[in-house]
């Protein structure tokens, strides 16, 4: 592999115009299939295997012309105090808002608290609270803005008369910040970053712009193909995350790898051949452990995890190629610009010192190896201690800021009606195989209102071939509360016996008990994605490293990161552990699928430095040197590289922690400190520890399975002798077209 790639860095670099005008003509292509291709479908919530989804679609079967998922306003009234909301005044202005909410486009029906043995329900029994509820017949994201503009202007009019109104539900929740500029501060920190790492305007921005160029690649492709794959707009969010962290990372090692060649002699075209040769197999390598980690998402079977996941590795991997082909095309432009601005003054080109700070921290760790791998493991211990009171769910409005309407609708609802209020359960009942089905509900109806913990039952409502019914049950506990995930399996638990005795079916959905179902699934596949990317991930290692004991090690490192930083998003998330100052305002369960992408992404970044730093230490070992020696090599060269990558996916991910929602600062906060774990504990501290330890162990493998195992030469064993003996500067016409005069090693 070593010996392909040489050649082809060599190409690159001397065929540049071809190479960057190719590049160019595919972003082309490419943009123009995005401008041409229909819009990408909205996004779809379907959760295949679950009994939610299965109770969403029998509603959507058996009540045709409304959506089961279709939207809805509740709308929240609350007296002035001193008042009832049941006055004459109160009842005027609510009743007004109805009217016209009813004769508004899409509205299905908008239900009046004062209407009949409605009032009974949807009046607080202090008579200081009451809600009136909207439905769509179209999904949220399918309201249209004149639909949502005349219920936002009849919900000023009643707050013109005096009462407090809130509006909940999904017709006009308000969309979560992102932290909108986060992308842009994040290349803006990468470009100080990489400035103050290089010393070089040019070295600093062209890792930027050949990773902005990857990314422009990948999402116009996305889009260009969202319509025949069902692509969502959300399903290039991941895409352009790890499209540009890994753009950058992998153009950086092979810009330091570029220059730490010119250090020794080469002239600029063997160098860049040279850098392709030995950093781009270590980019390979760590961009297949990144593509099997989003890969892998598959395997949890939720729909759009699958494609977030594909599409992102499909970005990695126009990174790599980027590394490989436009990265040595662009130094072949300007070969000397990237270098440092003194090594241009002077003429002298250094890089790598013998005594820089990499040497002298694997020199530290080198003398206290145990002492260090102590502190690291039991550091990394004790923050993953949280972990073992992980709840996960789905934050809903009570997460969000109290800024939210959406957020004042849920307190105020849970203040007048108690807290299982606003996570009702949804009971579908299938009375097709019942000899009288009405008598068959109202005996559900009856057994699951007597369960303990349910506060209410709601009257049913049947289809119009009176087949099957629909209500809701009120749990007397909040959404997010272990407690209604308890009563939800107890309703489950108890189902079999109260169809036999009914002859009808019956399954629980609506929001809270999908939520208990989407944590549930995620869970249960999280073991078998762990064994399947780790496992995956080992048997590429070894074909790396030639070694059995260093992918273990890699992998043990992986987890105990990934654990630790998981037990911090819940001491913060879940405990409030300096929840105030990162400004989130409630605590309760971590997001379902935070686990997953935390495996996920932190694994395919940490396999990353993983493979870029102790490549570096294979390759020298190999070359000759002793393992302490090895290991200093390998910091000495690739310990900046990796704290600049680590530095710039920090600030990237930090970016979303000032975010308004509470998931999206989890997500950004998740990731941002399992980098630090990773990069700065694991790879920086426990991997030369244990491998200081292990000594010449640490590159054993058995015979048996060196000889089954594929050869790469990720070490460039095969450009050795060319290492050896640099080029002449005037080798070639295209090596010296830079006319300023090359520069000797010191």
């Amino acid at each position: 592999m070593a010996t392909f790639l040489y050649r082809l860095g060599r190409l690159a670099f001397r065929r540049r115009w071809c190479v960057t005008l190719l590049w160019v003509a595919v972003l082309v292509a490419v943009g123009f299939g995005a401008a041409k291709a229909p819009a990408a479908p909205e996004a779809t919530n379907s959760m295949p295997g679950i009994e939610s989804q299965k109770a969403f679609d029998l509603m959507e079967e058996r009540f045709p012309g409304t959506e089961a998922d279709g939207a809805t306003a509740r709308i929240v009234f609350v007296a002035p105090d001193g008042q009832k909301i049941t006055a004459a005044d109160h009842r005027k202005a609510i009743g007004t808002l109805v009217e016209r909410a009813v004769g508004g486009p899409q509205v299905a029906s908008a239900v009046n608290p004062f209407q009949g043995k409605v009032e009974a329900e949807a009046v607080s029994k202090d008579a200081t609270t009451a809600y009136a509820t909207v439905t769509y017949k179209v999904a949220a994201d399918d309201v249209t803005d004149a639909a949502k503009h005349r219920l936002e202007s009849a919900i000023e009019q009643a707050r013109d008369t005096g009462l407090t109104v809130e509006v909940g539900g999904t017709a006009l929740e308000t969309q979560p910040s992102a932290g909108g500029s986060a992308e842009a501060i994040g290349v803006a920190i990468a470009a100080l970053v990489l400035l103050i790492t290089f010393g070089s305007l040019a070295a600093a921005g062209l890792p930027l712009l050949t990773a902005i160029l990857g990314v422009g690649v990948s999402m116009a492709s996305i889009m260009a193909l969202a319509s025949a794959f069902g692509l969502s707009s959300t399903t290039g969010t991941l895409a352009t995350m790890l499209g540009l962290a890994c753009g950058i990372d992998y153009a950086v090692f092979i810009v330091s790898r570029y220059r730490e060649e010119r250090a020794k002699g080469h002239a600029p075209q063997e160098a860049a051949g040279l850098a392709a040769g030995t950093a781009g197999s270590a980019v390979v390598f760590a961009g297949l452990t990144v593509v099997i980690a989003l890969a892998g998402l598959s395997v949890v079977g939720i729909p759009m995890l699958t494609k977030m996941g594909l599409a992102a590795a499909g970005a990695v991997v126009v990174g790599v190629l980027i590394a490989l082909t436009l990265v040595p095309a662009v130094l072949g432009f300007w070969p000397n610009a990237v270098l440092s601005r003194r090594s241009r003054r002077s003429g002298r080109i250094k890089e790598g010192g013998e005594n820089n700070g990499g040497s002298r921290w694997a020199r530290f760790v080198l003398r206290r190896p145990v002492p260090v791998l102590i502190a690291s493991v039991v550091g990394l211990g004790a923050l993953a201690i949280p972990v073992m009171d992980l709840q996960l769910g789905m934050p809903g409005a009570e997460a969000k800021p109290t800024s939210t309407t959406e957020r004042r609708a849920y307190d105020d609802l849970a203040q007048g009606f108690g807290p299982g209020f606003n996570g009702p359960l949804t009971v579908v009942v299938d009375a097709r195989n019942s000899e009288n089905p009405k008598t068959a509900v109202r005996t559900i109806e009856e057994r699951i209102g007597a369960t303990d913990g349910i506060v209410s039952v709601s009257p049913a409502r049947f289809n119009s071939a009176g087949d099957t019914a629909v209500f809701s049950a009120i749990p007397s506990t909040a959404p997010t509360s272990e407690r209604t995930q308890d009563l939800v399996k107890s309703i489950r638990a108890d189902r079999p016996a109260t169809e036999a005795s009914t002859g009808a079916e019956f399954e629980v959905t609506g929001t809270t008990a999908l939520n208990i179902d989407v944590a549930q699934k995620t869970q249960d596949a999280l073991i078998p994605y762990l064994i399947l990317v780790v496992g995956l991930a080992i048997l590429l290692l070894m074909v790396v490293f030639r070694s059995v004991l260093v992918p273990v090690k890699a992998a043990v490192g992986f987890l105990l990161s990934v654990l630790a930083a998981l037990g911090s998003v819940v001491a913060v998330f879940q405990w409030g552990w300096g929840a105030g100052l990162l400004g989130v305002e409630t605590t309760g369960p971590i997001m379902s699928m935070m686990p997953i992408f935390l495996v996920g992404i932190v694994f395919g970044l940490a396999m990353d430095y993983e493979v870029f730093l102790v490549a570096r230490m294979r390759e020298a070992y190999v070359h000759g040197d002793s393992p302490d020696q090895a290991i200093r090599t390998g910091f000495r060269y690739s310990a900046r590289v990796v704290v600049a990558a680590a530095l710039i996916m920090m600030a990237v991910f930090s970016g979303f922690i000032g975010a308004g929602e509470s998931m999206i600062k989890m997500i950004g906060f998740g990731l941002a400190i399992a980098v630090l774990f990773d990069a700065f504990v694991v790879r920086m501290a426990l991997v030369p520890a244990v491998l200081a330890l292990l000594g010449k162990a640490a590159w054993w493998m058995p015979r048996w399975l060196d000889r089954i195992l594929p050869r790469v030469d990720v070490e460039g064993e095969a450009l050795s002798h060319r290492a050896a003996i640099p080029q002449a500067p005037q080798a070639t016409k295209d090596e010296t077209e830079d006319t300023r005069p090359e520069f000797t090693s010191v």
